[in-house]
């Protein structure tokens, strides 16, 4: 069976990555693409690398032009996919890869975004560990709405869960630093994301616990197992273009060897395709992983602090969106996760 798919936002830089990926996929076809300010445009004038897409022309982002088709796909600013979404009915499966429908707490969303709450949606992060033992993509199996986390949660909740969820570090004094690069801010025009302003320099944001993914990282881990989650999250704009790397650490528990941190990251993604943990002195680069839909942990045991420290990397625009927007697609649709997405990367 071919699925009829529709991709709202298509002219931004994750709705360009979902299309991407799609172009290779056996059995979604684009049938709409839809845009705001470059309604009207060719596909190809705002995305010029996807060739494939050629003669396609972007509409405007309405519920008549999105309803009618089997997959929707919602790469729109934050604040945006709720009240849309509630117009297109249940006929159509919707994958938001916003923030609008991630949040379970309507006080955390309204406090981090300042906006109405349209309530939660599956999560769709499959190799997420839950307290109960089980992963979340047994949560997404049938769903007719997916919510597709944050990049940089992604990052930070695959680096930790797993010793949250095997009791190995405990849950509080959690601390996250992050190098991102800007096409997780997407293509709005800010200063801060020229170039002039970028390259050669470094800086942070979102310091202080104000940056809207923490409630996210917290609830993650949460339902990893974790009791009173606190995470220090900071992340670091460096001038590369996409990309993420997550160096995250939490305390060791009483009487935990480093042999049994390295079980539990081991027993958690021994049997994924697209988390890798390394072998043990080995530490990933964000390069390892650009186009790909992987994200590779590396993980050691800081005795004298008696902290454990994850490195983890991969590209924002595919694992921490478009790659897992499709893999929690294909897992609703009951198709194999793995179909069109591949875990090789581009080099140099």
């Amino acid at each position: 069976m071919v699925y009829s798919v529709a991709v709202a936002g298509a002219s931004g830089y994750a709705g360009g990555e979902v299309l991407r990926l799609l172009s290779a996929h056996p059995e979604f076809e684009v049938r709409t693409v839809t845009a705001h300010a470059n309604a009207g445009q060719q596909l190809t004038a705002v995305h010029s690398h996807l060739r494939s897409y050629r003669g396609m022309v972007l509409q405007e982002t309405t519920p008549e032009v999105l309803k009618g088709h089997d997959v929707v796909f919602l790469a729109l600013p934050h604040g945006k996919s709720g009240a849309l979404a509630d117009e297109l009915g249940d006929a159509s499966l919707v994958v938001d890869c916003g923030a609008d429908h991630r949040l379970v707490s309507a006080s955390a969303w309204e406090t981090f975004y300042k906006s109405e709450h349209h309530g939660s949606w599956p999560y769709g992060l499959p190799e997420l560990v839950l307290a109960s033992g089980a992963k979340q993509r047994e949560n997404l199996v049938g769903v007719n709405r997916i919510a597709v986390p944050g990049c940089n949660v992604t990052a930070v909740s695959l680096g930790l869960a797993p010793g949250i969820r095997a009791g190995v570090i405990q849950p509080t004094d959690l601390v996250a630093v992050l190098a991102v690069g800007p096409s997780g801010a997407g293509k709005t025009l800010r200063t801060d994301l020229l170039a002039s302003e970028l390259l050669g320099s470094a800086h942070a944001y979102g310091v202080g616990g104000t940056h809207r993914h923490v409630p996210e990282i917290v609830q993650n881990l949460t339902g990893a197992g974790g009791e009173a989650v606190t995470v220090s999250f900071t992340p670091v704009l460096v001038p590369m273009a996409r990309g993420i790397l997550a160096t995250s650490t939490a305390r060791l528990q009483p009487g935990v060897s480093a042999a049994d941190v390295r079980s539990a990251w081991e027993l958690a993604y021994a049997d994924e395709p697209f988390v890798e943990l390394l072998p043990e002195g080995s530490f990933p680069a964000v390069s390892d992983t650009i186009g790909a839909n992987t994200a590779l942990i590396g993980l050691a045991v800081d005795e004298a602090a008696e902290r454990v420290v994850t490195v983890t990397a991969l590209d924002n625009l595919v694992k921490g969106t478009a790659g897992a927007a499709i893999q929690s697609t294909n897992i609703a649709l009951g198709l194999p996760e793995q179909l069109g997405l591949s875990i090789d990367g581009v080099a140099p």
